[in-house]
């Protein structure tokens, strides 16, 4: 197996599960133990993500914040990833936000790969791609010069106890990054980082 991000030969194993990559320090799970795109889809149906839930909300205000902060009603968004709860593009709505919806089961509207966008926001997602290079490529080719990408996505760092870490428990992760990977992504894409948690990232186009 190659690791689906930086197409790397992957050797080592992090547990019997996941491999290790060398070059872009990515966990990349065995491809063999990917569900089938109908399990996937009954999984994420049984996610409680009630765009009214205050729980959902300040659970994803880190991204709409930032938004609210740093773009304006004007500017076009793309909520990518959206989900069967779309509660970030939700809250920008009702502040006026012009935020268009896209995931591959519950929004699959391929129009909106014809626009190009301000900002992009990603809540929980990246850790479910099966192909991070093509579609964070599409994502890039998606923004407009100095557009953002902003992301929310679980980090792991070695002090963490993998084989416990309940992100690692979902049947779902396939692809798990650490801070490394993230600055791989940007030098790559020529992005500049702008925040780098261990929760959420913000990158800006720079061409």
């Amino acid at each position: 197996m190659i690791c689906t991000l930086c197409s790397s030969p992957l050797i080592t194993k992090k547990d019997p599960s996941y491999y290790d990559c060398d070059l872009c320090r990515a966990l990349v799970k065995d491809e063999n133990q990917y569900l089938s795109s109908a399990a996937e889809k009954a999984h994420y149906e049984t996610h409680n993500n009630d765009v009214d839930d205050i729980r959902y909300q300040n659970f994803t205000m880190p991204i709409t914040q930032y938004v609210l902060n740093n773009c304006l009603p004007t500017d076009m968004g793309l909520d990518f990833g959206s989900g069967t709860g779309p509660v970030i593009t939700s809250m920008l709505r009702k502040k006026d936000y012009d935020v268009v919806l896209y995931d591959p089961y519950f929004a699959a509207d391929e129009n909106i790969f014809n626009t190009t966008y301000d900002y992009i926001l990603s809540c929980e997602v990246f850790e479910h791609l099966n192909n991070p290079k093509k579609e964070i490529d599409r994502l890039t080719s998606l923004l407009k010069p100095n557009g953002i990408l902003l992301i929310m996505t679980l980090l792991y760092n070695d002090q963490v106890d993998f084989k416990t870490w309940h992100y690692r428990r979902d049947p779902t992760h396939i692809f798990i990054y650490r801070k490394e990977t993230i600055e791989y992504i940007a030098k790559v894409q020529q992005f500049e980082i702008l925040e780098l948690t261990d929760r959420f990232i913000v990158l800006r186009k720079t061409d």
